[in-house]
């Protein structure tokens, strides 16, 4: 299994990069969002990766991140949800995004993403509703983070001068979510009334702070009337 390479981006197309390790061209599929993110071509890359092997075909899926990874495995795990159907929602809503709208049985945000209509997308939600509360709080902060490239590791030859641009955005709050899920769990809230609650929180606020997260979350949680 290739679970991660780091390569040079020799070329880019409207759906895949072809990332150069010491010389070894590997075609890997990715979403538009993480194909934005990446640099340019003749830049250096790091990407997670899943291979899906059928008796026709071999392809090989990128991730920035472990979180997004393991999102396209509990989505493709859904009948009708292929890996192109996975990558339209990842690029769509991101992984966070996917994590927020299926605790929250948000269908209608899942029918963003190109090519998921009504059926497939209450399906989606319908069936992954008890597996977000374990993502959104086992996950660690680490899992979240994208690649960073370390040049040593695709050549001693000399490479472009950007392999820092590789190194995508800033880490989101991912260690926020899982410290208020647990946080409610220690209070005797339930996985998925907790999650629900955190992802209506972090949607209405999605830079808050743990504290800030847990106290919101209450206030979800507390009794109408």
């Amino acid at each position: 299994m290739i679970g991660k390479l780091t390569g040079v981006i020799d070329q880019r197309g409207a759906d895949h990069v072809l990332l150069d390790v010491r010389g070894v061209g590997y075609i890997v599929y990715v979403s538009d969002r993480t194909l934005m993110a990446l640099p340019g071509r003749g830049e250096v890359a790091a990407l997670y990766t899943e291979l899906v092997v059928r008796e026709d075909l071999m392809q090989l899926f990128g991730f920035p991140t472990l979180l997004e990874k393991e999102w396209h495995r509990v989505l493709t795990s859904v009948q009708g949800v292929g890996a192109k159907a996975s990558l339209a929602i990842l690029g769509a809503l991101g992984p966070e995004g996917v994590s927020r709208a299926i605790a929250l049985g948000d269908s209608s945000a899942l029918r963003k993403a190109p090519g998921v209509g009504p059926k497939l997308a209450l399906r989606i939600a319908n069936e992954l509703k008890d597996k977000a509360p374990a993502l959104m709080a086992v996950l660690e902060d680490s899992s979240a983070v994208p690649l960073r490239v370390d040049a040593a590791d695709i050549d001693p030859a000399p490479l472009p001068t950007a392999p820092a641009a590789a190194a995508a955005a800033p880490a989101p709050r991912m260690n926020a979510v899982s410290e208020a899920m647990s946080a409610l769990g220690n209070l005797g809230y339930g996985p998925a009334d907790a999650a629900r609650a955190v992802a209506e929180a972090q949607a209405n606020a999605p830079d808050a702070d743990t504290p800030t997260l847990i106290h919101a979350a209450l206030r979800l949680l507390a009794p109408k009337g």
